[in-house]
């Protein structure tokens, strides 16, 4: 009688395309004046490209201004709250990635 092997089959993960770390996320959203309170995880700067994305949320948009305590700011420092005027609704939770 052969001997039952007790090896393991090998299972080998299918790469796949690797999902981007978040960046951001929102935290508030102003509804009236359509803006969103976003607490970065990393350094961002005006001008650059976000994609702000959730169960209801995905669009992509350029940072024209950020805001901190009510005062216009060039860049988002690591662990900071500021106010982005966004082209359509967020949600509190959406996150936010780097444009691809």
């Amino acid at each position: 009688m052969p001997k039952a092997s007790t090896k393991k089959a090998s299972t080998k993960s299918v790469k796949t395309a690797k999902e981007p770390k978040p960046i951001g996320e929102v935290t508030h959203f102003f509804g009236g004046i359509s803006v969103a309170i976003i607490k970065f995880k990393k350094t961002v700067n005006v001008g650059e490209t976000i994609k702000l994305k959730g169960a209801n949320t995905d669009f992509e948009q350029a940072i024209d201004s950020m805001q901190y305590e009510h005062q216009d700011i060039k860049s988002a420092k690591k662990g900071q709250e500021v106010g982005i005027k966004v082209a359509e609704k967020v949600r509190e939770g959406d996150k936010v990635y780097p444009a691809e």
